[in-house]
């Protein structure tokens, strides 16, 4: 077992324990969930400019969690 700080990675434990390293992005869908509104409020959000999305293979849009993390702070 790795006990070095410097080379930890956030992890999360699943109600099937099952462990998961935190994601650098998610889906409109994924994203409106973990923020608790519509998927079309983040969609609306992504349209006026007030968060930045990518776009990733086949078209799919893609939030990044930094950006998630700024919206939750406020800034």
């Amino acid at each position: 077992m790795n006990t070095d700080p410097s080379k930890s990675v956030a992890t999360s434990i699943t109600p099937t324990n099952e462990i998961q390293t935190e994601r650098l992005a998610y889906s409109i869908k994924e994203a409106a969930a973990l923020m608790g509104v519509q998927y079309f409020s983040i969609y609306r959000l992504i349209q006026r400019g007030k968060i930045r999305a990518c776009r990733a293979l086949r078209g799919k849009i893609l939030v990044p969690r930094t950006e998630l993390l700024r919206l939750l702070k406020g800034s």
